[in-house]
């Protein structure tokens, strides 16, 4: 009996290789290569033959089943699949080259990819493939170790500037309340949160335990200083409210006081009002100022009443000046002294005029007094050179009076000079006057030693 004849089974259309890759024993995700021309599958197809229905890849003396073979030409899929896989390779070091992969991505690249070349799902230069692959690994590998490298320092870069943040955070918290400016120091605490926060967005990432240490001390020395910050204030308001209250007496006394018009006593009282205002401290500025308005107001109102006070008896004052002045010149008539009995009388009653002729302004009072004085007391030197006539004992003295008073004289003279030469008229007045005196007192010396 003849055996019948097999009939043909349909051949499936052969898979695409991601197909293939999908259901290798280790899959590999493989990029798709835009164009792949006949010599190149060709050449790859060298390295693969078909052994019953599977396609075994020829790797030097090792036979590998990559899959089943499938379709007319069952080698194809498998070449393309090394194709893709070769270029995979070579992207993977163009990446490596333009620095695009971090050191997880290239691990996890370089695991892929030796998965694939181990235990192969494709048909070509496996060897070739290797080798080639060998060097972009250990290239791989230094680009991750710098990588590595670039980022610890970077991680450690981050870690110092946090670590200064935080240590200036703990510097400002351990100030002593005395020492703490609070404007400044407030504003700085906040610059360095902000700091923190910058770092966090734009700086390296730490290791979490060594940011959360981190960040537990900055918020201890925040809220430390918050406190102390807190504490000062409460006890700034205190404070501010305990000189606030003896300012407001103080000005409340200054008002009562405001239109006294017991001149001196009053002046007085201003101003040990004022000490007490310096030694009551300051307070909060926008409520000292306005009880500083108050107080001065207060104290201004009384002095400008007093002094108008003051312009207005001086010019009472003033109608007496006359009556005085004419007595003053009618006094100092008598000097030189011709006849002392008569200047004796004459002057009594001259002082008599003098005193009945009321006060005057204190400025023109005093000049008054000292010219009236000055005659009188050349008079009573007269009356007492008189007494001593004829005496030698006195006579002695006299004449050294004499002298002295010409030495006294001379001395004048030249003051006289600076004065007028330094245009003092102030001083070229009494000078003028303490001479007229003393010549005056000289010619009565000489006057009785002859």
């Amino acid at each position: 009996m003849t055996p019948a004849k097999p009939r043909p089974i349909p051949r499936p259309k052969a898979p695409s290789p991601t197909a293939l890759a999908a259901h290798a024993t280790h899959p590999v995700k493989l990029p798709v290569v835009d164009h792949i021309t006949p010599e190149q599958i060709a050449a790859a197809s060298a390295f693969g033959v078909v052994e019953g229905d599977q396609v075994v890849v020829l790797d030097g003396d090792t036979r590998t089943p990559v899959g089943p073979a499938i379709g007319d030409e069952p080698l194809a899929p498998y070449a393309k699949a090394f194709i893709e896989l070769a270029a995979a390779v070579e992207r993977f070091h163009a990446r490596l080259v333009g620095a695009e992969l971090s050191p997880k991505d290239i691990d996890d690249s370089l695991t892929t990819l030796r998965s694939s070349l181990d235990t192969p799902t494709v048909v070509g230069n496996l060897a070739a493939l290797r080798a080639r692959f060998g060097i972009v690994e250990a290239e791989a590998n230094e680009v991750a170790e710098k990588v590595r490298a670039e980022r610890a320092a970077a991680r450690a870069e981050a870690a110092a500037s946090r670590e200064a943040i935080v240590a200036q955070a703990e510097e400002l918290a351990a100030k002593p309340a005395a020492h703490v400016h609070w404007k400044n120091d407030t504003a700085r605490m906040r610059d360095l949160l902000e700091e923190w926060k910058e770092a966090q967005r734009t700086g390296a990432r730490m290791a979490k335990e060594a940011e959360r240490a981190l960040w537990k001390r900055f918020t201890h020395a925040r809220s430390t200083f918050e406190k102390a910050r807190k504490a000062h204030f409460a006890t700034l308001d205190k404070e501010n409210s305990t000189v606030a209250g003896a300012k407001e007496e103080l000005v409340s006394r200054a008002e009562a006081l405001a239109t006294s018009t017991d001149w001196d006593a009053t002046a007085r009282q201003f101003k040990q009002l004022m000490d007490q205002w310096r030694a009551a401290g300051r307070g909060r500025r926008s409520v000292d100022d306005a009880l500083w308005a108050r107080f001065q107001a207060a104290q201004e109102g009384f002095f400008a009443a007093r002094r108008a006070a003051a312009e207005h008896e001086e010019e009472a004052l003033a109608a007496n000046l006359p009556a005085k002045q004419a007595a003053v010149r009618d006094a100092e008539a008598l000097v030189p002294i011709k006849d002392l009995r008569a200047a004796k009388r004459d002057l009594r009653a001259i002082q008599d005029r003098f005193d009945g002729a009321g006060e005057v302004p204190r400025a023109d009072a005093q000049k008054l007094v000292r010219r009236m004085s000055a005659v009188e007391k050349a008079i009573r030197e007269a009356d007492q050179a008189a007494w001593t006539t004829r005496n030698p004992e006195i006579e002695a003295r006299a004449s050294g009076a004499a002298a002295q008073l010409h030495a006294a004289i001379a001395a004048l003279e030249r003051e006289l000079a600076s004065a007028k030469s330094a245009k003092n008229t102030r001083k070229v007045k009494e000078l003028t006057e303490s001479l007229a005196v003393r010549k005056a007192w000289l010619k009565q010396i000489e006057a009785v030693a002859k």
